[in-house]
């Protein structure tokens, strides 16, 4: 853990679909991360700037904000950056609509990319949905694939049928479920334990990255060589930041 004190070059916030998450960076270095998920992200970001005036201030968002919202940040800064796949990027951006492709994607790249150099990279980000991303030993994000994620398929399960219930992952699955609880759990996780095991055989020679809210259930239940990385979104933002701040 890396904290700062006075003066701050950069701000970072990487805002999830549940949840938001800042921290002050130096250079790559990342500072005490700190979670938010109230109604009030505006509000949280400017105590949280106010802490020490940024020279910077780099946002990765997966949720729609009304410009007058960015127009705020940029107040709180030097220099604000939006990260979207349509700017500047430290990486090769191969998507053919990079007008869509999600910040935290690219972001989770960029760290990715800086981790594990001249390798060829898979990533396995769970959250609200999983995205499975491919980076290039050449540093291209190549794309990638988006799946429902733990809790999504669990709900979806819920609210379209009348009769099953809402429940959570259990710790232990059974290989075929005995009650209809166990039924639901089972199915639902590996479900999701077989499709992720069917990229890692089918690319043998990636490094295999997992990240996210539910990366460290999954990787406790495959015995593939996984590389569990915390806050890979906000390493990501670091590394843009520090691009920025310099250019």
């Amino acid at each position: 853990m890396f904290i700062f004190l006075q003066p701050v070059a950069n701000l970072i916030i990487d805002i999830g679909n549940s949840s938001l998450k800042a921290a002050f960076s130096e250079g790559t270095q990342i500072g005490e991360v700190e979670t938010y998920r109230g109604g009030d992200p505006l509000g949280f970001i400017r105590e949280f700037a106010s802490k020490a005036r940024p020279d910077v201030i780099s946002v990765s968002s997966v949720r729609i904000f009304p410009d007058s919202f960015y127009k705020e940040l940029e107040t709180l800064c030097d220099k604000f950056i939006h990260v979207t796949g349509e700017i500047d990027l430290p990486l090769k951006n191969m998507y053919k609509t990079p007008s869509t492709l999600g910040a935290d994607r690219i972001c989770a790249a960029i760290a990715a990319a800086d981790l594990f150099p001249q390798k060829d990279i898979l990533i396995f980000d769970f959250g609200t949905a999983v995205t499975i991303d491919f980076i290039s030993a050449e540093k291209e994000f190549l794309g990638g694939n988006i799946s429902p994620g733990l809790t999504t398929r669990f709900r979806a399960l819920n609210q379209y049928t009348q009769q099953l219930p809402l429940l959570d992952a259990p710790e232990e699955t059974e290989a075929a479920g005995t009650t209809t609880k166990g039924a639901i759990q089972s199915g639902v996780v590996l479900g999701l334990i077989f499709e992720i095991e069917g990229y890692i055989k089918h690319y043998p020679n990636h490094i295999h990255i997992f990240t996210g809210g539910d990366a460290i259930y999954f990787a406790k239940k495959l015995k593939s060589s996984i590389f569990v990385v915390y806050n890979l979104v906000l390493m990501g933002l670091a590394r843009i930041a520090d691009n920025y701040a310099k250019s």
